[in-house]
């Protein structure tokens, strides 16, 4: 015990612990989804690698489309009979793919359905989860409660990526899907059983139509110095990622000439970066302050992913390990101070239209990032193709430079303490609270990029080949 409070400390509390577990299921079939659909794609589909920048896309278009109206959705509905029905509509979506798969009739056409339809209710779901968390937790554990989250889904990362891999190689990629709906069920079993611990603040009566609710949270996020901020810093660093991600197994299978296993392997270490993170959000905060902890996640770990597109056969795979590792540890600790932020910081009654128009501005660029991924990984070459995109990740960082973020120590914890004077340093969650060993998580936010969203497909199996080129 620490500070009069019990080891594993929101784990006790049994809401709280069922939503952790379900969302640690949940991310493990997610994280499980996101390598066997591109492995498929190209092993099974022989997908070109302008085509899988399209499945990508397919996944995020749905934040574009309802990414805005979502938050005022949320708003006005129950969030955890939300989350419930996202649940249960992804899981038979996901299931789909298996099905058609051991039919033989699984098309590329199917996949990318699969991949708007599941992107949508993961739109609705990842919304009212941000509403839902601090329904379960006191405003000063929402720290607490987010590094938790986070921590589960970086070790949903770290062992989805490694069993997808393992399940490819001996049993064929269509395992990974299944998973991916398994999970779903296991989620909203779990959500079912949770109950709001906190009282959350009646939302003003709305006179307002939906309309003009979404204008609200637009106006608010757009106009607001941190909130605004953080959308720009967060839509450029997303649209960089999603080409990336888009472009990864095409590099590890097609450019380095690896097996799935293999690919699973490697793809599993930014999981082990997000626990990293996860593990040391507080210690950071507690010493340098949120602001300046998201200052220093962003500017000094996340450009050690430039060291990736050095990487080759044999040793040069050293640069892919220490690339993702350092960078994906500042995304983490970032992810998390941005998440805890946004939640403390939205006004009563409006936290959904604040998440869902912060999403849409930041997600709304990965449809843009998978297809710029694919275009330039085809014009360019795959390797090449990297050098630009993780050139940007690394700059991005650089939009944090404000006045309103580089001359506080702390981000506030309500709109009126960001209009007034530098506040008091926040106080520090419980030491023994940092770490935990977890895994979750919206990411995604993912990854905010709040965590990537899992992508759909499944086939049997397939040869690999390489390119004589990078």
């Amino acid at each position: 015990m620490a500070g009069g409070r019990r080891f594993g400390g929101l784990l006790w509390q049994r809401s709280f612990r069922l939503l952790w577990i379900g969302e640690t299921v949940s991310q493990l079939g997610n994280a499980m989804a996101v390598v066997g659909v591109p492995l498929v794609a190209v092993i099974v589909l022989h997908a070109s690698t302008f085509v899988i920048g399209v499945l990508t896309a397919a996944a995020w278009l749905p934040w574009l489309i309802i990414g805005l109206p979502a938050g005022a959705w949320v708003d006005r509905l129950p969030a955890r009979q939300v989350m419930i029905a996202c649940d249960v509509i992804s899981a038979v979506v996901y299931a789909s793919v298996p099905a058609a798969a051991w039919a033989g009739v699984l098309t590329t056409g199917q996949v990318v359905a699969v991949q708007l339809l599941g992107g949508a209710a993961s739109v609705l779901f990842m919304t009212a989860y941000q509403v839902y968390l601090p329904s379960l937790v006191k405003p000063d554990e929402l720290i607490e409660g987010n590094t938790k989250m986070q921590g589960s889904a970086s070790a949903a990362l770290f062992a989805g990526p490694s069993l997808a891999g393992l399940f490819a190689q001996l049993l064929g990629a269509v395992t990974a899907l299944l998973g991916n709906a398994v999970s779903f069920v296991v989620s909203a079993a779990c959500l079912i059983r949770t109950r709001p611990a906190a009282a959350v603040p009646p939302a003003p009566p709305r006179r307002e139509g939906l309309r003009r609710e979404i204008g609200d949270g637009l106006v608010l996020v757009l106009r607001d110095p941190f909130l605004r901020q953080l959308s720009t810093f967060w839509a450029v660093a997303n649209l960089a990622l999603t080409g990336y991600a888009a472009l990864l197994v095409v590099f590890l299978v097609r450019v380095i000439g690896l097996t799935p296993g293999s690919v699973g392997l490697l793809t599993a270490i930014p999981g082990i970066g997000g626990i990293l993170g996860a593990v040391l959000t507080g210690r950071i905060t507690a010493r340098l302050g949120t602001a300046r902890g998201l200052l220093l996640s962003t500017l000094c770990a996340v450009p050690f992913g430039l060291l990736i597109p050095l990487t080759g056969p044999g040793l040069r795979l050293a640069f892919y390990v220490m690339g993702s590792l350092l960078a994906y540890t500042g995304i983490a600790v970032g992810n998390i101070i941005i998440a805890a932020f946004r939640q403390s910081y939205s006004p009563p009654g409006m936290c959904g239209r604040v998440t869902a128009t912060m999403r849409f501005l930041i997600f709304g660029t990965s449809p843009i990032g998978a297809l710029l991924g694919g275009s330039l990984g085809t014009w360019l070459g795959v390797r090449n193709a990297l050098w630009v995109l993780l050139g940007a990740v690394a700059l991005s960082g650089t939009l944090l430079l404000t006045r309103a973020l580089t001359s506080r120590r702390d981000l506030p914890s309500f709109i009126g303490e960001a209009q007034g004077p530098a506040p008091a340093p926040a106080p520090a969650p419980p030491a023994n609270l940092t770490p935990n060993r977890p895994r979750g998580g919206m990411a995604h936010e993912a990854l905010e990029p709040e965590g990537v969203q899992t992508q759909g497909g499944v086939g049997t199996e397939g040869g690999v080949g390489t390119e004589d080129s990078d």
